[in-house]
């Protein structure tokens, strides 16, 4: 299995010499045999190696036997090595976060598993910028790839779909995808490493579950090793899918941007292959909305129906906040106007106001080391006596406790909220000092000591913004 994941890791480059990798550690067997593999290979590939683990808070005390396992686990088997030429590598060093899955899903009107997806994607890459790590390795396997793959086959999909979970994207790599599920447990057999079972993997409520459960095994009695061969075939398919996407990053090239807005000559892509056509519109839509939206087929095939309308002032509203038009030869994409930027007003200490689409609340309370959270917060009293909720304004900064701090506008850009979004986030500040940020969380230096009078303030938005 190492010599199979050294191969992958080095034909994709997947590690370049002087790389930190940040390894996502849930402590099920995957990412154990993960971080086990990556912590003996960093010698070998010249890479920095640290660890992060996210508790969802889904399964009360199970979930905080997992951050105790995890957190033991990198303790005992990841520590300083010693090489064979004398000299010594440093112990891994651990990250670790939590959230409310369950009330951001709810607040998001999101499914559970779409919130703790985002909530640890989030969480992984404050990790990585605070170790200083320029990768994030996750635990995909063969067998992973090939149940997404066939998820995606049974809603519907194309050749995206069919490539299965991609090895590297956005700074995250996953080591072992050419990997089988009963490698990964012979690996840890071999070496009797331990590690903890997600209740939830038994649900077979999930629908991936039950192709893990009852379809996979099925086709793997079938079909002998179908996980690996399903990696290689999926190989093949991003391949192509690679080689269209290319054809349309060049067509997508003759598109003029004047501020938020694109506009193409709509003959350019009814003179293209619709699968080239259709990639072209994917590929503009994500030069405007800053990343590569996971466009539907049924948006592309509405821009495309778009094009070829006899309507030469045909309008289309799109996800995202965006909207496209015809206008006359040209189609243009282009973001749908932001709402003005709320009001200051006076938050009253204790009180409650509305503010722009959220509702805030603020109680006066003890501080006895309630959590911190990014909609919900303690300020401590001795360091602010009065707030204003406003938009953003130039200038403002935030340091968040253990990071250092930024401009509100880098904050936003990191967390990926929208452009057209970050003047509708409430922005706590005392005379012009930002104290707290919706979404983000308090100053450090607003913080409260235990034992210590705070104000009590919790977010709630009242309806979810359109994107």
């Amino acid at each position: 299995m190492m010599e199979s994941m050294e191969k992958f890791i080095a034909h994709l480059g997947l590690i370049p010499p002087g790389s930190h990798v940040l390894c996502a550690v849930s402590g099920g067997a995957d990412s154990v045999c993960l971080l086990h593999a990556l912590y003996h290979l960093r010698a070998e590939l010249d890479f920095t190696l640290s660890a992060a683990h996210f508790d969802h808070q889904l399964r009360g005390e199970e979930s905080r036997r997992d951050a105790d396992f995890v957190a033991q686990f990198v303790a005992l088997c990841c520590g300083p090595q010693r090489l064979p030429d004398g000299s010594q590598l440093p112990a891994v060093p651990l990250f670790s976060g939590s959230g409310d899955v369950s009330a951001q899903a709810a607040q998001m009107g999101i499914g559970t598993e779409e919130a703790a997806r985002q909530m640890r994607y989030a969480f992984l890459h404050r990790a990585a910028q605070q170790a200083g790590a320029t990768l994030i390795a996750t635990a995909h396997t063969a067998d992973d790839n090939g149940e997404t793959i066939l998820f995606h086959l049974a809603r519907g999909t194309g050749l995206r779909g069919l490539g299965g979970i991609p090895p590297a994207r956005d700074g995250v790599i996953r080591p072992l995808l050419t990997t089988t599920r009963r490698q990964v447990e012979n690996y840890l057999a071999y070496y009797g490493l331990p590690h903890v079972e997600d209740s939830s993997n038994q649900d077979d409520s999930y629908s991936r579950n039950r192709i893990r459960h009852q379809i996979m095994p099925v086709l793997e009695g079938l079909f002998p090793n179908f996980a690996a061969r399903l990696a290689d075939n999926a190989a093949l398919l991003r391949a192509d899918e690679d080689y269209l996407t290319s054809l349309a990053r060049d067509q997508a090239g003759q598109a003029q941007q004047s501020g938020d807005c694109l506009s193409i000559p709509v003959q350019t892509l009814l003179d293209l292959p619709d699968p080239v056509a259709a990639r072209t519109i994917r590929v503009l839509l994500g030069q405007l909305n800053g990343g590569d939206q996971d466009c539907g087929a049924v948006h592309l095939h509405a821009l495309l129906d778009l094009c070829r309308s006899p309507r030469p002032s045909a309008r289309l509203d799109l996800p995202w906040g965006l909207t496209a038009r015809r206008e006359y030869g040209l189609l243009v994409l282009a973001r749908r106007s932001s709402p003005p930027p709320m009001e200051p007003i006076h938050l009253p200490l204790p009180g409650e106001i509305r503010v722009g689409d959220w509702q805030v609340v603020c109680g006066a309370e003890r501080y006895i080391g309630q959590p911190q959270g990014p909609l919900e917060f303690y300020l401590s009293q001795e360091a602010v006596s009065s707030l204003t909720v406003r938009p953003r304004q130039t200038g403002d900064r935030l340091t968040l406790l253990g990071r250092p701090g930024k401009s509100i506008k880098k904050w936003f850009v990191d967390e990926k909220v929208p452009r057209h979004l970050r003047n509708q986030v409430p922005v706590f500040a005392q005379n012009g000092v930002v104290a707290a940020v919706a979404g983000l969380g308090p100053d450090a230096a607003c913080l409260p000591q235990p034992g210590e009078r705070s104000w009590h303030i919790s977010l709630t938005r009242l309806r979810r913004p359109e994107e």
